[in-house]
């Protein structure tokens, strides 16, 4: 029987919620939502699973030991006894470190992940004369140390002082770069932003999603991609095949390729040409008045395994004639940069509201704003409003019901 790994998902700040409803669905267990993150157990298959499917974290980590520290010292101290670390990191191996949070003595995350750094390279040349290299771009091992301050905690430990949590990172990069999107506008919005925005709605893939202000085609490859079972950790090539991404947990000592496989196969089974009940994809349409970005969106969309399934507009969202019926709406509009300082961009609002209202009769908006000045040019009342940041920037997920 596996044995049960303590998790962290970081995910971007106000998706917590939905994050952990991923999480569980995925068969994670214990799954609590934190500031910025969600903490879950699950087993080893059950963490292949978490890479290669779910949608809204920037990473996982996988709690490799937890111990009191105070000072320098203590975390020199408390890294060497943290694991084997002949099994996980043989001096031939690369790595790199990164920490976060902090105590009064270990205040500079670079400062701790020099410490951390030194704390093994110190005891590999003590044991055998040689060490491993930093490698930042594509390391062997990836590690991450977290700073908690507060007494270590009744049953663990005594004195005052703080938890230094060490743990492995299944990918050494961030999992919103999906590898689909080589091609991007200016103003990007990332990858599992868009899919948590999405998953926000409800949509579902069964009425049309929309999106007359496009860009580089993000919120509408995220939609599509889950509403058709498209697994984060896959890509597909040119002949429509799909295919696992490689990740670093690949390169960790205890992989089990045979878990690997058996996950890659369920994610792989996972897509299909329909929804999952069989009914077709209904339209997902963006329109760009960009010929330039026009392109990047199409680009994007092929090792999405997308090309096909989406349909690309040039022109101005003023021209843009929704599909019939009733559907959803979503969108990005600019805060200013992609669309050019000369642009008056409270008309911008204006036109889309006036737009919006006047041809989208019984749909559903929902629209990511930056600025409350511009979003109130829209002439629209917001029936729920949701607190995301993109990119550092506190933003409004706003919904409004088109009458």
């Amino acid at each position: 029987m596996q044995s049960a790994l303590d998790v962290i998902a970081v995910v971007p700040p106000g998706l917590e919620e939905p994050a952990a409803a991923e999480l569980l669905a995925l068969g994670a267990e214990a799954v609590r939502p934190l500031r910025r993150a969600v903490a879950c157990r699950t087993d080893l298959a059950g963490f292949y699973r978490l890479h290669l499917r779910a949608r809204l974290p920037f990473r996982f980590l996988r709690e490799l030991a937890r111990f009191p520290c105070r000072n320098r010292n203590d975390l020199h101290r408390g890294v060497q006894n943290a694991a084997d670390w002949e099994f996980w990191l043989p001096p031939e191996h690369s790595f790199k470190v990164e920490a976060s949070g902090s105590l009064s003595e270990l205040n500079h995350s670079h400062y701790t992940a020099l410490q951390v750094k030194n704390a093994l390279v110190d005891q590999q040349r003590q044991r055998w004369g040689i060490r491993s290299m930093v490698n930042l771009e594509d390391p062997d091992l990836s590690l991450h140390l977290h700073l908690s301050p507060g007494p270590w905690g009744a049953g663990q430990g005594s004195g005052q002082g703080g938890t230094a949590i060490l743990s492995l990172e299944g990918d050494g990069g961030s999992l919103h770069r999906r590898g689909y999107r080589s091609a991007m506008g200016l103003a990007p919005l990332k990858e599992n932003l868009a899919a948590g925005l999405i998953a926000l709605t409800g949509w579902d893939g069964s009425v049309p999603l929309v999106d007359p202000l496009c860009g580089s085609g993000t919120l509408l490859l995220e939609a599509a991609a889950a509403a058709l079972g498209h697994a984060p950790g896959l890509l597909f090539g040119r002949d429509g095949e799909p295919r696992p991404r490689r990740f670093g947990l690949e390169r960790w000592p205890d992989f089990d390729a045979d878990l690997w496989r058996q996950e890659v196969g369920a994610a792989l089974a996972r897509v299909t040409p329909d929804l999952a009940d069989g009914r077709p994809l209904a339209a997902v349409v963006g329109m760009e008045r960009d010929p330039g970005v026009l392109e990047q969106a199409r680009a994007n969309a092929i090792p999405a395994g997308l090309a096909d399934r989406l349909q690309f507009q040039l022109g101005d969202f003023r021209d843009f004639v929704p599909p019939p019926g009733q559907g959803l709406v979503v969108c990005n509009p600019p805060y200013g940069a992609r669309l050019g300082a000369d642009e008056d961009l409270e008309a911008l609002y204006y036109d889309l509201g006036k737009l919006l209202k006047e041809r989208c009769g019984g749909w559903t908006l929902w629209l990511l704003s930056g600025n409350p000045t511009l979003s109130g040019a829209l002439r629209l009342k917001a029936s729920r409003r949701i607190a995301v940041s993109n990119g550092g920037l506190d933003c409004r997920w706003l919904r409004y019901d088109l009458r």
